[in-house]
């Protein structure tokens, strides 16, 4: 038999045809299971768990078809311990079944650092340090030495710590600087516009002291005070351009951008 006739006799044709059904069927049934594998279309969004307790979190998360993971915990404060402080995915994201929720819950207590070797040291090193361990600058004085800003003392609530003591982080550590003379001033910065943290930083860094933070109406949420701007300061570097070493700031914040504008465009009318 030709070739041309194998190609054309019924076995040939018999056995093409059995040959495609049966490469159609696995192609559908491997799509078919490939569909069942992935979940295909059965992505759904992740819930808001930001603030729950974890037998909240193990109720939702049970009636969603979804596991959950606690990988890290930080201190918020004002926060009920235990409770979730961020999620990864964040709330809204579509996932399919049995995704992992990364869960960061609130500490009982604040994380506890070590105080750095801070006597001896220039201020600006001692607040780095202090920065770099999660400690803050408190309240910053000055008394007459012969080693021009040199950190002679560190205290706690008028009590001296020392190298080693741990403590919460964020405590504010008060700091004594010397000073050769006292006759010198420090230029009073001009703060109108800055991030109250900003603005807090800047007193910080030519050793002045951050007075009271008076915060406007507008100010409502925990955002609103992180958003807040200064818009008002006292003393005002027209009117008082310099002032003494370790002395204060007042500020006022709101988040009123108008009223920040026209305190920048005329701060000292």
């Amino acid at each position: 038999m030709s070739f041309k006739k194998f190609l054309l006799s019924a076995v040939f044709l018999k056995n093409l045809f059995l040959s495609i059904v049966i490469l159609a069927a696995l192609i559908f049934l491997t799509m078919w299971g490939l569909k069942i594998y992935t979940d295909h279309g059965q992505a759904r969004p992740v819930s808001n768990f930001i603030g729950l307790s974890i037998p909240e979190v193990e109720e939702i998360v049970a009636s969603h078809n979804l596991r959950f993971k606690v990988i890290d915990s930080a201190y918020v404060d004002n926060v009920a311990p235990g409770s979730v402080i961020d999620q990864l995915p964040k709330p809204g994201f579509r996932v399919k079944d049995n995704r992992t929720i990364l869960l960061t819950i609130n500490a009982s207590s604040p994380e506890q650092v070590m105080l750095p070797k801070l006597r001896g040291i220039s201020f600006r090193q001692a607040k780095v340090l202090l920065e770099n361990c999660g400690l803050a600058i408190g309240k910053i004085s000055h008394q007459p030495s012969e080693y021009n800003d040199l950190v002679l003392n560190v205290l706690i609530d008028s009590t001296e710590v020392y190298m080693g003591e741990s403590y919460a982080k964020g405590t504010p550590i008060d700091i004594v600087v010397g000073k050769t003379s006292f006759l010198k001033k420090t230029a009073v910065p001009d703060v109108l516009g800055m991030p109250v943290s900003l603005a807090k930083s800047t007193l910080n860094e030519i050793m002045l002291n951050t007075g009271v933070v008076i915060y406007d109406e507008t100010v409502l949420t925990k955002e609103d005070t992180l958003n807040a701007r200064i818009w008002k300061q006292r003393p005002d570097p027209r009117i008082t351009p310099e002032t003494e070493p370790g002395s204060s700031i007042d500020m006022w914040a709101t988040v009123d951008e108008l009223k920040i504008n026209d305190a920048i465009k005329s701060p000292y009318k």
